[in-house]
Protein backbone atom coordinates (compact mmCIF):
# COMPACT_ATOMS: atom_id res chain seq x y z
CA UNK A 1 0.00 0.00 0.00
CA UNK A 2 1.12 3.71 -1.04
CA UNK A 3 2.62 5.95 1.68
CA UNK A 4 -0.26 8.41 2.23
CA UNK A 5 0.92 11.87 1.21
CA UNK A 6 1.52 14.19 4.53
CA UNK A 7 -1.22 16.90 5.11
CA UNK A 8 1.03 20.09 6.15
CA UNK A 9 -0.31 23.46 7.26
CA UNK A 10 -1.53 26.71 5.60
CA UNK A 11 1.37 28.96 4.12
CA UNK A 12 1.76 31.56 6.96
CA UNK A 13 -0.30 30.09 9.70
CA UNK A 14 2.12 28.31 11.75
CA UNK A 15 2.32 25.27 14.68
CA UNK A 16 3.76 26.28 17.72
CA UNK A 17 5.91 23.33 19.56
CA UNK A 18 6.44 22.50 22.74
CA UNK A 19 9.69 23.79 22.67
CA UNK A 20 8.63 27.25 21.74
CA UNK A 21 5.51 27.33 24.01
CA UNK A 22 7.52 28.39 26.89
CA UNK A 23 8.44 31.43 25.66
CA UNK A 24 4.69 32.16 24.42
CA UNK A 25 3.86 31.78 28.01
CA UNK A 26 6.21 33.81 29.72
CA UNK A 27 5.19 36.62 27.31
CA UNK A 28 1.53 35.92 27.97
CA UNK A 29 2.46 35.67 32.10
CA UNK A 30 4.06 38.95 31.95
CA UNK A 31 1.40 40.91 30.26
CA UNK A 32 -1.63 39.52 32.59
CA UNK A 33 0.24 40.46 35.06
CA UNK A 34 0.80 43.90 33.67
CA UNK A 35 -2.67 44.14 33.08
CA UNK A 36 -3.97 43.05 36.96
CA UNK A 37 -1.32 45.91 37.70
CA UNK A 38 -3.22 48.48 35.36
CA UNK A 39 -6.34 47.25 36.31
CA UNK A 40 -7.21 46.47 32.73
CA UNK A 41 -10.08 43.57 32.50
CA UNK A 42 -10.36 40.48 29.58
CA UNK A 43 -12.50 40.68 27.07
CA UNK A 44 -12.90 37.57 24.18
CA UNK A 45 -14.66 38.02 20.80
CA UNK A 46 -15.48 35.23 18.07
CA UNK A 47 -12.76 34.77 15.59
CA UNK A 48 -15.27 35.36 12.74
CA UNK A 49 -17.33 38.31 12.33
CA UNK A 50 -19.58 40.12 10.16
CA UNK A 51 -17.60 41.35 7.06
CA UNK A 52 -19.83 44.70 7.07
CA UNK A 53 -18.01 44.86 10.39
CA UNK A 54 -14.57 45.59 9.07
CA UNK A 55 -15.67 47.43 5.80
CA UNK A 56 -17.45 50.37 8.25
CA UNK A 57 -15.09 50.68 10.96
CA UNK A 58 -11.31 49.59 8.80
CA UNK A 59 -12.20 51.57 5.67
CA UNK A 60 -13.64 49.81 2.14
CA UNK A 61 -10.23 52.10 0.99
CA UNK A 62 -7.71 50.19 3.02
CA UNK A 63 -5.43 47.68 1.99
CA UNK A 64 -6.41 45.29 4.71
CA UNK A 65 -10.40 45.41 3.57
CA UNK A 66 -9.07 45.51 -0.24
CA UNK A 67 -6.24 43.16 -0.25
CA UNK A 68 -6.09 41.28 2.98
CA UNK A 69 -9.22 39.81 4.62
CA UNK A 70 -10.10 35.84 5.03
CA UNK A 71 -13.23 36.30 3.38
CA UNK A 72 -15.88 34.00 2.42
CA UNK A 73 -20.02 33.31 2.22
CA UNK A 74 -21.55 30.87 4.63
CA UNK A 75 -24.33 28.38 4.23
CA UNK A 76 -26.79 31.36 4.92
CA UNK A 77 -25.20 33.79 2.34
CA UNK A 78 -23.80 36.13 4.55
CA UNK A 79 -20.08 37.29 4.39
CA UNK A 80 -18.17 36.89 7.05
CA UNK A 81 -14.72 37.12 7.61
CA UNK A 82 -11.89 35.89 10.18
CA UNK A 83 -11.10 39.05 11.78
CA UNK A 84 -7.78 40.70 10.59
CA UNK A 85 -7.68 42.89 13.81
CA UNK A 86 -9.24 43.52 17.46
CA UNK A 87 -10.62 46.61 18.04
CA UNK A 88 -13.25 46.62 16.02
CA UNK A 89 -14.78 43.11 17.41
CA UNK A 90 -13.86 44.58 20.73
CA UNK A 91 -15.99 47.91 20.16
CA UNK A 92 -18.95 45.59 18.46
CA UNK A 93 -19.09 43.45 21.49
CA UNK A 94 -19.59 46.43 23.51
CA UNK A 95 -22.41 47.82 22.42
CA UNK A 96 -23.79 44.70 21.57
CA UNK A 97 -24.19 43.98 25.40
CA UNK A 98 -24.81 47.76 26.57
CA UNK A 99 -20.88 47.53 28.29
CA UNK A 100 -20.39 51.29 27.66
CA UNK A 101 -23.50 52.41 29.05
CA UNK A 102 -22.09 50.75 32.87
CA UNK A 103 -19.53 53.54 32.24
CA UNK A 104 -15.89 53.55 31.19
CA UNK A 105 -14.38 50.61 30.21
CA UNK A 106 -10.57 49.35 30.70
CA UNK A 107 -10.51 46.08 28.19
CA UNK A 108 -7.22 43.71 26.98
CA UNK A 109 -7.27 40.79 25.13
CA UNK A 110 -5.44 38.03 22.88
CA UNK A 111 -5.82 35.89 20.32
CA UNK A 112 -5.51 34.86 16.30
CA UNK A 113 -6.26 37.52 13.84
CA UNK A 114 -6.01 36.59 10.10
CA UNK A 115 -4.57 38.71 6.80
CA UNK A 116 -3.57 37.40 3.65
CA UNK A 117 -0.04 38.98 3.34
CA UNK A 118 3.25 37.86 2.28
CA UNK A 119 4.96 35.52 4.78
CA UNK A 120 7.97 36.69 6.04
CA UNK A 121 9.86 36.54 9.86
CA UNK A 122 7.36 38.70 12.42
CA UNK A 123 4.52 38.79 9.87
CA UNK A 124 2.10 35.79 9.15
CA UNK A 125 -1.11 35.26 7.77
CA UNK A 126 -2.26 33.73 11.24
CA UNK A 127 -0.62 35.68 13.59
CA UNK A 128 -1.19 36.92 17.25
CA UNK A 129 -2.38 40.66 18.90
CA UNK A 130 -2.33 41.41 22.63
CA UNK A 131 -4.39 44.64 22.41
CA UNK A 132 -5.67 46.48 25.16
CA UNK A 133 -8.85 49.49 24.52
CA UNK A 134 -9.63 52.37 27.17
CA UNK A 135 -12.96 53.11 26.24
CA UNK A 136 -15.41 56.10 27.37
CA UNK A 137 -11.97 58.29 28.18
CA UNK A 138 -11.03 61.73 26.67
CA UNK A 139 -8.61 62.93 28.99
CA UNK A 140 -5.31 62.75 27.64
CA UNK A 141 -4.01 61.29 30.90
CA UNK A 142 -5.70 57.80 29.27
CA UNK A 143 -2.88 57.83 26.14
CA UNK A 144 -0.16 58.12 28.52
CA UNK A 145 -1.21 55.50 30.70
CA UNK A 146 -1.30 53.51 28.01
CA UNK A 147 2.43 54.29 26.95
CA UNK A 148 3.36 54.04 30.51
CA UNK A 149 2.09 50.27 30.67
CA UNK A 150 3.97 49.52 27.14
CA UNK A 151 7.05 51.39 29.09
CA UNK A 152 7.05 49.20 31.65
CA UNK A 153 6.74 46.29 29.41
CA UNK A 154 9.68 46.40 27.63
CA UNK A 155 11.54 46.91 30.50
CA UNK A 156 10.41 43.77 32.16
CA UNK A 157 11.16 41.88 29.20
CA UNK A 158 14.65 43.50 28.63
CA UNK A 159 13.60 44.98 25.38
CA UNK A 160 16.64 47.86 24.12
CA UNK A 161 16.25 49.76 21.34
CA UNK A 162 12.47 50.74 21.45
CA UNK A 163 11.49 54.26 20.64
CA UNK A 164 8.36 55.19 20.77
CA UNK A 165 6.81 57.68 17.93
CA UNK A 166 3.91 59.73 18.42
CA UNK A 167 1.58 62.04 15.88
CA UNK A 168 -1.63 64.08 15.56
CA UNK A 169 -4.50 63.53 13.05
CA UNK A 170 -6.62 65.89 14.50
CA UNK A 171 -10.68 66.01 14.25
CA UNK A 172 -12.00 64.72 10.81
CA UNK A 173 -12.35 68.52 9.62
CA UNK A 174 -8.47 68.92 10.05
CA UNK A 175 -8.10 65.27 8.46
CA UNK A 176 -10.17 66.13 5.58
CA UNK A 177 -8.58 69.58 4.88
CA UNK A 178 -4.92 68.09 5.06
CA UNK A 179 -5.57 65.30 3.20
CA UNK A 180 -7.12 67.30 0.03
CA UNK A 181 -4.01 69.45 0.32
CA UNK A 182 -2.05 66.94 0.63
CA UNK A 183 -3.93 65.02 -2.78
CA UNK A 184 -2.66 68.42 -4.42
CA UNK A 185 0.54 67.99 -3.91
CA UNK A 186 1.16 64.75 -4.77
CA UNK A 187 -0.79 65.30 -8.12
CA UNK A 188 1.94 68.12 -8.81
CA UNK A 189 4.42 65.93 -8.22
CA UNK A 190 3.34 62.55 -10.08
CA UNK A 191 5.81 61.94 -12.18
CA UNK A 192 7.84 60.88 -8.99
CA UNK A 193 5.66 58.48 -7.08
CA UNK A 194 5.91 54.94 -7.69
CA UNK A 195 2.77 52.66 -8.77
CA UNK A 196 1.79 51.35 -5.19
CA UNK A 197 1.47 55.14 -4.35
CA UNK A 198 -0.39 56.12 -6.92
CA UNK A 199 -3.06 53.65 -6.75
CA UNK A 200 -3.57 54.84 -3.23
CA UNK A 201 -3.78 58.49 -4.33
CA UNK A 202 -7.34 57.79 -5.22
CA UNK A 203 -8.50 55.35 -2.42
CA UNK A 204 -6.19 55.86 0.89
CA UNK A 205 -3.52 59.35 0.01
CA UNK A 206 -2.73 59.20 3.65
CA UNK A 207 -0.55 56.07 3.47
CA UNK A 208 1.75 57.39 0.77
CA UNK A 209 3.31 58.92 4.00
CA UNK A 210 4.00 55.59 4.76
CA UNK A 211 5.73 54.87 1.63
CA UNK A 212 8.96 52.78 1.94
CA UNK A 213 10.19 54.07 -1.35
CA UNK A 214 13.58 56.38 -1.02
CA UNK A 215 12.64 59.23 -3.39
CA UNK A 216 9.33 59.22 -2.12
CA UNK A 217 9.97 59.80 1.27
CA UNK A 218 12.81 62.81 -0.18
CA UNK A 219 9.54 64.15 -2.22
CA UNK A 220 7.50 64.29 0.86
CA UNK A 221 9.52 66.32 2.90
CA UNK A 222 8.62 69.36 0.98
CA UNK A 223 4.86 67.46 1.61
CA UNK A 224 2.30 69.63 3.77
CA UNK A 225 2.34 69.07 7.61
CA UNK A 226 -0.41 67.38 9.14
CA UNK A 227 0.76 69.68 12.57
CA UNK A 228 0.03 72.81 11.18
CA UNK A 229 -3.70 72.01 10.49
CA UNK A 230 -4.57 70.81 13.77
CA UNK A 231 -7.21 73.35 15.28
CA UNK A 232 -6.72 74.50 18.45
CA UNK A 233 -8.17 71.96 20.79
CA UNK A 234 -6.38 69.72 18.88
CA UNK A 235 -2.68 71.09 19.63
CA UNK A 236 -3.50 71.52 23.29
CA UNK A 237 -4.08 67.79 23.50
CA UNK A 238 -1.29 67.29 21.60
CA UNK A 239 1.34 69.36 23.89
CA UNK A 240 -0.72 67.94 26.84
CA UNK A 241 0.24 64.06 26.00
CA UNK A 242 3.60 65.36 25.54
CA UNK A 243 3.98 66.86 28.56
CA UNK A 244 2.71 63.75 30.93
CA UNK A 245 5.02 61.54 28.71
CA UNK A 246 8.11 64.43 29.74
CA UNK A 247 6.65 63.96 33.18
CA UNK A 248 6.88 59.90 33.50
CA UNK A 249 10.46 60.53 31.49
CA UNK A 250 8.83 58.49 28.38
CA UNK A 251 10.88 59.03 25.51
CA UNK A 252 9.56 59.86 22.12
CA UNK A 253 10.16 61.44 18.54
CA UNK A 254 7.37 63.54 17.10
CA UNK A 255 7.05 62.15 13.42
CA UNK A 256 4.66 64.20 11.25
CA UNK A 257 3.98 61.10 8.51
CA UNK A 258 2.84 58.79 10.76
CA UNK A 259 -0.64 57.94 10.12
CA UNK A 260 -1.94 54.56 10.79
CA UNK A 261 -3.36 52.34 8.50
CA UNK A 262 -6.83 51.94 9.70
CA UNK A 263 -9.88 54.91 8.81
CA UNK A 264 -11.11 55.12 12.37
CA UNK A 265 -8.07 56.78 14.10
CA UNK A 266 -8.50 60.70 14.82
CA UNK A 267 -5.98 62.59 16.78
CA UNK A 268 -3.32 61.08 19.03
CA UNK A 269 -1.70 57.92 17.01
CA UNK A 270 1.40 56.08 17.84
CA UNK A 271 4.32 53.53 17.30
CA UNK A 272 6.52 51.62 19.33
CA UNK A 273 9.53 50.71 16.48
CA UNK A 274 12.88 48.64 17.21
CA UNK A 275 15.74 48.77 14.87
CA UNK A 276 16.36 45.25 15.27
CA UNK A 277 13.76 43.48 13.06
CA UNK A 278 14.43 44.60 9.65
CA UNK A 279 11.42 46.31 7.63
CA UNK A 280 9.00 44.87 10.55
CA UNK A 281 10.07 47.36 12.73
CA UNK A 282 6.62 48.49 14.28
CA UNK A 283 6.28 46.24 17.28
CA UNK A 284 3.15 48.15 18.75
CA UNK A 285 0.50 50.85 17.45
CA UNK A 286 -2.58 52.43 17.80
CA UNK A 287 -4.14 55.70 19.14
CA UNK A 288 -7.29 57.40 19.57
CA UNK A 289 -10.65 56.16 17.64
CA UNK A 290 -13.55 58.97 19.35
CA UNK A 291 -15.81 58.44 16.47
CA UNK A 292 -15.55 53.76 15.96
CA UNK A 293 -18.01 53.52 18.98
CA UNK A 294 -20.78 56.12 17.25
CA UNK A 295 -19.90 54.29 13.65
CA UNK A 296 -20.93 51.17 14.83
CA UNK A 297 -24.29 52.18 15.84
CA UNK A 298 -23.22 52.93 19.54
CA UNK A 299 -23.37 56.24 21.40
CA UNK A 300 -20.87 59.15 20.98
CA UNK A 301 -17.85 57.52 23.23
CA UNK A 302 -13.76 58.78 22.92
CA UNK A 303 -11.45 55.74 23.16
CA UNK A 304 -7.93 55.22 22.44
CA UNK A 305 -6.31 51.59 22.42
CA UNK A 306 -3.12 49.66 21.03
CA UNK A 307 -2.23 46.52 19.78
CA UNK A 308 1.41 44.33 19.99
CA UNK A 309 2.23 42.03 17.25
CA UNK A 310 3.50 39.09 19.84
CA UNK A 311 5.36 37.13 17.13
CA UNK A 312 7.37 40.01 16.35
CA UNK A 313 8.12 40.37 20.20
CA UNK A 314 8.80 37.00 20.42
CA UNK A 315 11.76 37.50 17.97
CA UNK A 316 13.25 39.65 19.80
CA UNK A 317 12.87 37.67 22.91
CA UNK A 318 14.74 34.70 21.26
CA UNK A 319 17.75 37.01 20.13
CA UNK A 320 18.07 37.33 24.14
CA UNK A 321 18.16 33.70 24.60
CA UNK A 322 21.08 33.26 22.40
CA UNK A 323 23.08 36.43 24.68
CA UNK A 324 21.39 35.93 28.22
CA UNK A 325 20.35 34.18 30.90
CA UNK A 326 16.74 34.71 29.47
CA UNK A 327 16.33 30.99 29.39
CA UNK A 328 16.52 30.70 33.69
CA UNK A 329 13.55 32.96 33.66
CA UNK A 330 11.35 30.32 31.62
CA UNK A 331 9.19 28.04 33.31
CA UNK A 332 10.49 24.69 32.90
CA UNK A 333 8.18 21.87 31.99
CA UNK A 334 9.41 19.14 34.89
CA UNK A 335 10.41 19.81 38.04
CA UNK A 336 10.68 16.19 39.70
CA UNK A 337 11.66 12.72 37.73
CA UNK A 338 10.35 9.94 39.26
CA UNK A 339 12.41 6.37 38.03
CA UNK A 340 10.79 3.43 38.91
CA UNK A 341 11.47 -0.36 38.48
CA UNK A 342 9.19 -3.32 39.90
CA UNK A 343 5.20 -3.97 40.07
CA UNK A 344 5.11 -2.56 43.72
CA UNK A 345 7.61 0.11 42.75
CA UNK A 346 5.49 1.18 39.80
CA UNK A 347 2.27 1.53 42.48
CA UNK A 348 4.29 3.28 44.75
CA UNK A 349 5.39 5.98 42.30
CA UNK A 350 2.11 6.58 40.97
CA UNK A 351 0.84 7.14 44.93
CA UNK A 352 3.96 9.39 45.64
CA UNK A 353 3.42 11.29 42.25
CA UNK A 354 -0.22 12.22 42.58
CA UNK A 355 0.46 12.95 46.41
CA UNK A 356 3.06 15.28 45.57
CA UNK A 357 0.29 17.40 43.16
CA UNK A 358 -2.04 17.18 45.52
CA UNK A 359 -0.10 18.76 47.92
CA UNK A 360 1.76 21.47 45.90
CA UNK A 361 0.15 22.37 42.51
CA UNK A 362 3.55 24.67 41.91
CA UNK A 363 5.68 21.75 41.71
CA UNK A 364 5.24 19.66 37.97
CA UNK A 365 6.13 16.23 38.55
CA UNK A 366 6.92 13.35 35.54
CA UNK A 367 6.14 9.59 36.06
CA UNK A 368 7.60 7.60 33.58
CA UNK A 369 5.12 5.49 31.95
CA UNK A 370 6.35 3.08 29.50
CA UNK A 371 8.92 1.07 31.91
CA UNK A 372 12.90 1.02 30.74
CA UNK A 373 16.06 0.29 32.75
CA UNK A 374 17.38 2.44 34.89
CA UNK A 375 20.06 3.80 32.94
CA UNK A 376 17.24 4.61 30.27
CA UNK A 377 15.32 6.34 32.47
CA UNK A 378 17.87 8.79 33.96
CA UNK A 379 18.27 9.60 30.02
CA UNK A 380 14.42 10.33 30.01
CA UNK A 381 15.37 12.58 33.29
CA UNK A 382 18.00 14.80 32.27
CA UNK A 383 16.45 15.14 29.27
CA UNK A 384 13.30 16.34 30.51
CA UNK A 385 15.87 19.34 32.21
CA UNK A 386 14.48 17.78 35.68
CA UNK A 387 16.18 19.18 38.76
CA UNK A 388 15.50 16.02 41.00
CA UNK A 389 14.43 12.51 40.53
CA UNK A 390 12.84 10.33 43.06
CA UNK A 391 14.09 6.48 42.55
CA UNK A 392 11.91 3.48 43.59
CA UNK A 393 12.36 0.41 43.37
CA UNK A 394 10.88 -2.37 44.80
CA UNK A 395 13.92 -2.55 47.51
CA UNK A 396 12.87 0.92 48.54
CA UNK A 397 9.16 0.40 48.63
CA UNK A 398 10.22 -2.55 51.05
CA UNK A 399 11.87 -0.43 52.89
CA UNK A 400 9.58 2.07 52.56
CA UNK A 401 11.86 5.01 51.47
CA UNK A 402 12.88 7.14 48.29
CA UNK A 403 16.30 7.91 46.86
CA UNK A 404 16.72 11.52 45.61
CA UNK A 405 18.94 12.21 43.55
CA UNK A 406 20.18 15.36 42.30
CA UNK A 407 20.11 15.78 38.48
CA UNK A 408 21.84 20.10 37.82
CA UNK A 409 23.38 20.23 41.05
CA UNK A 410 26.26 18.77 42.38
CA UNK A 411 24.73 17.66 45.86
CA UNK A 412 25.05 13.60 47.39
CA UNK A 413 22.08 11.80 46.87
CA UNK A 414 19.83 11.05 49.68
CA UNK A 415 17.68 8.32 50.67
CA UNK A 416 14.32 9.60 52.88
CA UNK A 417 11.79 7.80 54.50
CA UNK A 418 8.65 8.29 52.60
CA UNK A 419 6.41 8.88 55.77
CA UNK A 420 9.09 11.73 56.48
CA UNK A 421 9.37 12.95 53.57
CA UNK A 422 5.24 13.22 52.64
CA UNK A 423 4.63 15.00 55.96
CA UNK A 424 7.86 17.51 55.40
CA UNK A 425 6.66 17.63 51.88
CA UNK A 426 7.01 21.70 51.68
CA UNK A 427 9.93 22.17 53.66
CA UNK A 428 11.61 19.31 51.62
CA UNK A 429 10.57 21.27 48.52
CA UNK A 430 11.24 24.51 49.53
CA UNK A 431 14.85 23.16 50.25
CA UNK A 432 15.53 22.08 46.37
CA UNK A 433 14.53 25.06 44.60
CA UNK A 434 15.82 28.03 47.11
Amino acid sequence: MSKKEIIKSIRGMNDVLPDDSNLWQYLEGILRDLTKQYSYQEIRFPIVESTDLFKRSVGEATDIVEKEMYTFQDRNGDSLTLRPEGTAPCVRAGIQHSLFYQGPQRLWYLGPMFRHERPQAGRYRQFYQFGMEAIGFSDPLIEVELLAFCQKLWQKLGLENVTLEINSLGDNVTRTKFQNDLVDFLNQNKNKLDADCIRRLDTNPLRILDSKNKDVQDLLENAPNILEYLDESSKNYFKEVCSLLDILEIKYNINQKLVRGLDYYTNIVFEWTTSELGSQGTICAGGRYDNLVEDLGGSSTPSVGFSIGMERILLLLQKQLENNNLQEKLDKPVDIFIIHSGDKAKIKSLEIAEYIRNENNNIKVRLNIGGGSFKSQFKKADKSLAKVAFVIGDDEVENNKVTVKFLRDNIEQKVLVVNEFINELDKFIQNFYQ
